[in-house]
């Protein structure tokens, strides 16, 4: 079950996983937090949420990239 978790989060995205293990804050306080700004704010963290998450794809993609260069030929 936990490794099914791990695969979801981190493949949904992951955004929220990725900041708390840079930060070393759990995960679901994080999620909670975001939740709570967006309601508060009528959902404008939403867009930065996607931004990250676009941002981390863009990265993940360009370190490939740069790791494995003939693969992209």
């Amino acid at each position: 079950m936990n490794k099914f978790k791990q695969f979801i989060e981190w493949h949904v995205f992951g955004v929220c996983t990725a900041i708390g293990e840079r930060m070393g804050i759990a995960t679901t306080t994080i999620r909670k937090y975001f939740i709570y700004l967006s309601f508060a704010t009528i959902g404008s963290p939403v867009i930065i949420y996607f931004f990250l998450a676009f941002w981390m794809n863009v990265k993940r993609y360009v370190l490939n990239a740069r790791r494995n260069p003939v693969r992209y030929l």
